[in-house]
């Protein structure tokens, strides 16, 4: 029996999880129960089973989901020339792994997952080890994975990430002048106990089911988080009317007065990016609570987004943008 593809109960809301995670049925240590009680422990509303090229765990985590913590199926792809998350797949679906750059096959992979409504993630694209390099162009994919967890590491952000990060900006620059962007997540990448949630996506979704939180992380309505100890509100305003992470705002003409609210990193510093890149920046108190203003126009910023820093440089969150016209 398969998990419920919706948590009864669970209206329009901000939603916290993790979709890249392994248990005991590929090359994870933990089992299922030990992932499910993991995420409730780190407040995180919903995970996506993600085992390395099977569906073997999917018909095991029924007893593990509830009416607290949705449970998306998924795969690990794990081409010899990069990986990827197949998200929201049926029940039981397998895609094939079994190719390369050269084999010119992943686009009927991709077509395949998208035909049963799924999304596909490019995975830690700057992975150090053989096939973990992300090889393949971006078209196609739905969204990439611009933040991966610990691993071996005690480190939540590293060099792969900001090397991830710095691609996937310069690609959302250029796809913003074309009219369509690829959204960021982050997932952990758990194989050991205490990584999961470490980071994990926040999704404004209009429930807690598969489909809306795939339609919120398709349509970029996402931040990435550290651990659910950070909180973070991002709006952009302009003639009276303001949006929110992930979409649209109509300026026109008129100034832009851009606005973050963060919790749970002291004395870190907030960075709004532009197509410019770090357009302004400011430090947060030692308490780790405080608002960062700013103004801009659309002439200037054809998007904002915000990056959330430790003292020392570590990400604690990172906002998809929204979009100026």
């Amino acid at each position: 029996m398969f998990p419920p593809a919706r948590v009864a109960g669970r209206g329009r809301g901000w939603y916290r999880g993790d979709c890249h995670v392994h248990s005991v049925h590929s090359d994870g240590r933990l089992t299922p129960e030990q992932l499910a009680a993991g995420a409730r422990a780190a407040g995180l509303d919903f995970l996506a089973t993600t085992e390395h090229n099977t569906s073997r765990a999917h018909g095991v985590w029924n007893p593990h989901a509830g009416d607290d913590l949705l449970v998306i199926l998924g795969e690990e792809v794990t081409t010899r020339t990069g990986h990827w998350l197949a998200l929201g797949i049926r029940p039981g679906q397998v895609v094939d792994w079994r190719y390369g750059l050269r084999d010119d096959r992943v686009g009927r992979c991709l077509e395949e997952v998208h035909r049963a409504g799924g999304l596909c993630v490019a995975a830690h694209p700057h992975a150090p080890y053989p096939s973990g390099t992300f090889m393949y162009p971006y078209r196609g994919f739905d969204a990439v994975e611009v933040w991966n967890g610990l691993w071996s590491s005690d480190a939540p952000w590293n060099a792969d990430n900001e090397a991830a990060l710095a691609e996937w900006g310069r690609g959302l620059a250029a796809g913003v002048h074309r009219g369509r962007w690829r959204p960021a997540m982050g997932n952990s990448d758990t194989h050991l106990e205490g990584q999961i949630g470490i980071p994990h996506t926040v999704v404004l979704a209009e429930e807690l089911s598969v489909g809306a939180i795939l339609d919120g992380i398709r349509a970029g309505r996402s931040w990435i988080a550290e651990s659910a100890a950070v909180e973070l509100s991002f709006t952009v305003s302009a003639g009276g009317r303001s949006a929110g992470i992930g979409e649209r705002l109509g300026a026109g003409d008129a100034p832009v007065e851009v606005r973050a609210d963060v919790r749970g990193v002291p004395s870190g510093t907030v960075g709004f990016h532009t197509e410019r890149g770090r357009a302004h920046h400011a430090s947060l108190p030692a308490s780790g609570s405080g608002t960062v203003e700013w103004c801009t126009d659309a002439a200037e910023s054809a998007f904002v987004r915000v990056e959330v820093r430790r003292p020392d440089g570590r990400m604690a969150a990172l906002g998809n943008p929204v979009v100026l016209i």
